[in-house]
């Protein structure tokens, strides 16, 4: 990255001033005073709270090896202590998402941050409370009355965002997928495992009342074997390629690419990132990874053991190679079972009944959206004469408007209850990796035409 935007792997410490270093080492009492606080919130087992020696090679060498990046920028929020955001990303879903957390009594946004000016204004406008407004995400990182960000960029910079904001000592609340990248989001695992802090991914549907209420279903064999999970949502971000333009005076466009290749800007590369390789997986990361995440939570399953995939540009042209082709389908194998993907639906005017996820089993089946649910046994045929026995269980068919805004709020609400528990939020990095995993692999499949086998560290051909 260039100067506006800095070396990617700076992290807090380096942005820390020596007088604020100095004061938090000043004394052996205050030294053990954050001992304590770091052992409570259980980061590290315990802290050497002896001499601490002036030959650290870094400010951040001694903040990550002693533990004390989390007790700088706070120690566990108590349970009744204001819980102070910074959100990082303000586009459509920042711009929602941080009102959403301001909306809790115990929550205040304290600033604000995008690359683009009109987002920065537009949210600070909506939050209920003045916010300092910044463009640059690191301006956040290195405030200590920042307990927690809210990290809605594009998403290649969520895995980098990540590990700095907790290499910082900050919570994490940040939206799927955790990243474009498969080494990006293992490292943003490793990051989150040795920080100790809370990070939750945006997978909100497990949040959402009728998912919760149809999961112990499958789980509990009312459809017998699941064989098939069938993934759909219907749609493409793909566009023909466009004619470089000079970016406007009020996007930092240096600081948007951040870690991705350096190209010249296009309207659609900014307002319509997520159907760029270089920022995203178009609708395949996108929606797929909230479809995924319900197939492995239904079906308790971990990693896929292969991928493969055709894919064809049908419905856009001329084709453009920096983006996924308009039409997919994908498929991976997983130990008891087979996932798919397909982005086409029959024609409906309530689409968001129709997505969603087919639950294929061997007594009956499931299609569940974000708008319907239905459950279905399968016919019972018996010889002509005979009659058939009972169904094993009822038909359902529901359909329910379609509202996220309660999901929303309970799993921001679960985040924020877990910054000060210390537990485990609802959907914690590990299953935003696992949930983001089959659909990079599914992304690596269609760009390359191959078949990829997954060992549990990486994918090869």
């Amino acid at each position: 990255m260039g100067a506006a935007a800095g070396n990617q792997s700076s992290s807090c410490g380096e942005f820390l001033g020596r007088r604020e270093l100095a004061q938090t080492v000043a004394s052996k009492r205050s030294l053990e005073r954050l001992t304590l606080a770091v052992r409570c919130a259980g980061i590290v087992p315990a802290l050497n709270t002896g001499k601490v020696r002036s030959n650290m090679t870094s400010r951040r060498s001694f903040l990550v090896s002693t533990g004390l990046t989390a007790a700088l920028a706070r120690s566990a929020a108590g349970a009744n202590e204001r819980i102070r955001v910074g959100a990082i990303g303000t586009g459509v879903r920042g711009s929602y998402l941080a009102p959403v957390f301001a909306s809790n009594p115990d929550c205040e946004v304290v600033a604000v941050c995008d690359v683009f000016k009109p987002h920065r204004d537009q949210t600070t406008a909506a939050l209920p409370a003045p916010a300092d407004s910044v463009v640059d995400y690191r301006r956040i990182l290195e405030r200590k009355d920042v307990d927690a960000v809210l990290i809605a960029t594009p998403d290649h910079w969520h895995a980098p965002m990540i590990i700095e904001s907790t290499q910082a000592g900050k919570d994490v609340y940040c939206e799927k997928p955790l990243s474009n990248n498969i080494d990006a989001a293992t490292r943003a695992v490793e990051a989150v495992r040795t920080s100790g802090r809370v990070v939750q991914i945006g997978l909100q549907q497990r949040s959402w009342e009728h998912f919760q209420k149809c999961q112990p279903w499958v789980q509990g064999g009312r459809f017998g074997t699941i064989y098939h999970a069938q993934m759909q949502w219907q749609g493409h971000y793909s566009q023909a390629p466009e004619t470089p333009t000079d970016p406007p005076a009020d996007l930092d466009w240096e600081l948007f690419q951040g870690p991705a290749a350096r190209k010249p800007y296009s309207a659609g590369r900014q307002h319509s990132w997520r159907g760029y390789y270089d920022y995203a997986g178009g609708i395949i990361t996108d929606q797929g990874v909230h479809l995924c995440d319900l197939v492995r939570w239904y079906l308790d399953a971990g990693q896929p053991l292969s991928v493969a995939a055709s894919a064809r540009w049908v419905r856009v042209a001329p084709p453009n190679p920096e983006q996924p082709p308009d039409t997919f389908a994908i498929t991976w194998r997983y130990d008891k079972f087979v996932m798919s993907f397909a982005n086409t639906l029959m024609p409906s005017t309530d689409i968001f009944a129709d997505h969603g996820v087919f639950f294929f089993g061997t007594v009956g089946s499931l299609h569940i959206s974000r708008a319907s649910y239905t459950a279905r046994p399968l016919p019972v045929r018996v010889p002509h004469g005979q009659t058939a026995p009972p169904p094993p269980f009822d038909p359902v068919n529901e359909h329910i408007p379609y509202n996220g805004q309660p999901a929303d709020h309970a799993h921001v609400r679960n985040f924020l209850d877990c910054v000060k528990s210390r537990q485990k939020p609802l959907t914690g990095v590990e299953t935003g990796f696992n949930s983001t995993l089959p659909l990079l692999l599914g992304v690596l499949a269609v760009r390359t035409g191959k078949q990829y086998a997954w060992n549990g560290s990486e994918a090869t051909a």
